[in-house]
């Protein structure tokens, strides 16, 4: 019997997320991303798939890096224009009942108790279904917006996180104890002081001297979202993360790598890999749809998101020339595509690979075909589950839920109903709250 693959989908609150370009095509409803109605319609989809969740990217600064300018982005809807990922999550999930919403936010830029407690009133509105994706930024053009003139070196934003975690740890576990709020009408006590504790904290980076503003929430913690692949990104996922995305690629490439990071995590967690489906009829109806899909690729729009991405300006080199440096950006992104191009970059390999406008190359099928190869995938690499990016949306994601979710269920490879309780408790099996030895579940109110 194959293992069950968890499925979410991976979008984010714009126009262009992963596949740039494909908002041109008439049949995408992108441009619909400030409407609520393409949220709630998005969310009843993907819980009639019975999807595990909706992981919403964000990020915060737009991509300046090719050319200096951010041009092509702009002309592309690169990532920009862009909502907050977290207003649109009560609106969907008062249409669900079980889906999941895992949301990006950017711990560089934003203190400790204001983030504690957005996390709290959305775990609280959605009823213990919300994970938090934690990133540390990569882009000056954020750091310029929030009044600095450029982003902490790499190694030193995870530096920061660390810190910035146990602060948000101690305000979610340690502020309000179990048992704090009684709601007792007759007395005229909501919660009891002598059961909430102030939080003080002194450190490197961080200051603090407050109670948490929100009752505990069904999960407290949100689940744990983290996609650094960098050494120090997998030390940092391996002290904190319950979930971990990582991009996709060749099974010999990715089965070591998340046999390492299993080895370093002294918990139970789950791997997600980027994917993108173009499914079709039959091989020939899915090629088809490929190089329609593909008509409507934007290349400019795909560069200026890589040199963002990576850090480094392709439009400074020449066609053919070797594209040095690392940048100071994302960089397990670097590594990736000099191993995928062989170990030397260049401007002309790298748009070689921009099928349909990112440099994630789509998988192209029926849904058995692809149903057989993400069930072969998953037993290679050790994934638990896939983030499927969009390509011309809604129809890739109905052709997930119609035509995917079917021949995964016949081999015996995914759910049939969701199972009860919060998000965590459906993703990882165990109880609502965090466990020992997670650094959050050992500051808890009351525990040892």
């Amino acid at each position: 019997m194959p293992r069950e693959i968890l499925l979410n989908a991976f979008d984010m609150a714009c126009v262009g997320h992963i596949q740039q370009g494909m908002w041109t095509h008439p049949r995408d409803t992108a441009t619909s991303y400030n409407r609520i109605e393409h949220w709630t319609g998005l969310a009843r989809l993907l819980e009639r798939g019975l999807f595990d969740g909706l992981f919403l990217a964000d990020v915060l600064g737009v991509y300046d890096v090719l050319d200096g300018r951010p041009d092509g982005a702009i002309r592309a809807a690169a990532q920009v224009p862009l909502l907050d990922p977290a207003l649109v999550v009560p609106a969907m999930a008062a249409v669900t009942q079980h889906l999941s919403f895992g949301i990006t936010a950017n711990l560089s830029y934003e203190a400790p108790y204001l983030l504690a407690r957005r996390f709290s009133t959305l775990d609280h509105l959605t009823g213990g279904r919300i994970g938090w994706n934690i990133v540390t930024g990569y882009l000056d053009s954020a750091a310029r917006g929030m009044g600095l003139d450029r982003q902490m070196r790499h190694d030193d934003r995870y530096d920061l996180a660390d810190e910035y975690m146990e602060v948000v740890y101690r305000l979610w576990e340690q502020s309000w104890e179990e048992g704090a709020v009684r709601a007792d009408r007759a007395a005229g006590v909501y919660a009891d002081p002598a059961r909430v504790r102030r939080v003080r904290h002194e450190g490197r980076q961080f200051r603090l001297d407050a109670i948490h503003l929100c009752e505990p929430s069904p999960q407290r913690t949100p689940v744990l979202w983290q996609a650094g692949a960098s050494d120090r990104g997998r030390r940092f996922a391996a002290t904190h993360a319950e979930c971990v995305f990582l991009n996709g690629g060749p099974p010999e490439v990715l089965a070591p790598q998340i046999a390492a990071l299993r080895a370093a995590t002294p918990r139970p967690i789950r791997v997600f890999v980027g994917a993108t489906l173009v499914i079709g009829s039959s091989d020939a109806d899915a090629a088809g749809k490929l190089a329609d899909y593909r008509r409507h690729a934007s290349v400019e729009g795909a560069l200026a998101h890589a040199a963002a991405s990576l850090g480094i300006d392709f439009n400074a080199y020449g066609e053919d020339e070797p594209i040095g440096g690392s940048g100071n950006a994302i960089q397990s992104n670097v590594a990736l595509m000099r191993s995928v191009a062989g170990g030397t970059l260049t401007r002309r390999g790298l748009v070689d690979q921009f099928i349909l406008g990112s440099r994630q190359r789509p998988w192209t099928g029926t849904a058995s075909s692809l149903a057989d190869r993400m069930v072969a995938y998953a037993e290679a690499t050790g994934c638990d589950g896939f983030n499927l990016s969009r390509t011309v949306i809604p129809e890739c994601l109905e052709d997930v839920v119609d035509r995917l979710v079917p021949a995964l269920q016949e081999r015996g490879a995914y759910k049939r109903a969701y199972r009860p309780g919060t998000a965590r408790e459906k993703l990882l099996g165990g109880g609502r709250l965090l466990e020992a030895p997670h650094p959050a579940a050992l500051l808890r109110a009351g525990s040892s």
